[in-house]
């Protein structure tokens, strides 16, 4: 009898994390292209995607951000999603981090990426779809489009990264040039750079 009682307390639980993780979720509202705010009032920010940002104080809005929210709000504003989460469940603004599914199982960051409306964005330890948005983000590049129908503004005649935190460098970027040899990887273009999923510096704006 007890282990009978054992069994079907292990069926519920089952049941239970399988109805919490595709707990659908209603979006109250789209604030750009890798963030939303949910019906219960909690945003939520894509895991593994960076989108392009809107501008502020006079500063314009970076290249293809209006696109970006346009098509984010597109596949979310008018379904339900779920949210799969990784390592880490929050970041420091307390912002859910999380994939983002469509109904249908379509993975929303997946899509951005795949469109060049976003570019990978790595963080460890939450590394859990790397790989497959890394897939969607050389399908884009490969195509041209989005974000990759634009050449880099101003060519170094390299670039550096880290290999330990996915970010590169101008070689003049003081945060280049603390990498230690151990954890260096040099780039002959920036498209070499995004291609092995490393991301730019927000200092120096590779």
């Amino acid at each position: 009898m007890e282990r009978k009682h054992l069994a079907v307390v292990f069926i519920i639980a089952l049941l239970s994390l399988a109805f919490a993780h595709h707990c659908h979720h209603a979006v109250k509202h789209v604030v750009d292209g890798d963030t939303i705010l949910l019906e219960t009032s909690e945003q939520v920010r894509y895991l593994g995607i960076d989108a392009p940002e809107f501008g502020h104080d006079g500063v314009p809005n970076e290249f293809m951000a209006v696109e970006s929210r346009r098509f984010n709000y597109s596949m979310v504003s008018k379904s339900r999603v779920y949210l799969e989460f990784d390592q880490e469940r929050k970041d420091h603004h307390r912002r859910l981090l999380a994939y983002v599914f469509l109904e249908n199982g379509d993975m929303v960051n997946a899509l951005l990426v795949k469109k060049g409306l976003a570019r990978v964005l790595a963080v460890k330890p939450n590394l859990k779809y790397f790989q497959l948005l890394l897939d969607s983000q050389r399908a884009a590049m490969t195509e041209k489009v989005g974000l990759w129908s634009k050449a880099s503004e101003k060519p170094e005649p390299y670039y550096v990264g880290r290999h330990k935190s996915y970010r590169f460098h101008r070689p003049s970027c003081p945060f280049g040039k603390e990498i230690p040899p151990a954890n260096l990887v040099k780039f002959s273009d920036s498209r070499q750079a995004y291609w092995e999923g490393f991301s730019p510096c927000r200092r120096c704006k590779p």
